[in-house]
């Protein structure tokens, strides 16, 4: 399953809703992309292991912290959890647009 494309994702915080874009492409075991959101763009890149996607993003909004994704990709539908250093996990998904 190819996770190439444009995607919108939410992820679910103790702070609310937050939306981004993504865009990715894969290459093998390995994907590249850009993020784009209310925090502003990030270049992204990560691991593909077979419909999962992992990668890290390190914020410094609210604080200072690093962000710990996995997804798993079926369609056009994405679903997974991140990671959200001592504050615990927050559920995403996404759908291709």
């Amino acid at each position: 399953m190819s996770a190439d494309g444009n995607w919108k994702i939410t992820i679910n915080t103790p702070m609310g809703a937050q939306e981004v874009t993504a865009e990715i492409k894969t290459s093998g075991d390995t994907f590249t992309g850009k993020t784009s959101g209310r925090m502003g763009d990030s270049e992204i890149s990560g691991k593909v292991a077979g419909d999962t996607l992992s990668w890290s993003a390190d914020i410094t909004q609210p604080m200072p912290m690093t962000l710990e994704f996995e997804a798993t990709v079926n369609g056009d539908a994405m679903t997974g959890n991140v990671k959200l250093g001592a504050f615990g996990n927050a559920p995403l998904s996404g759908v291709r647009v």
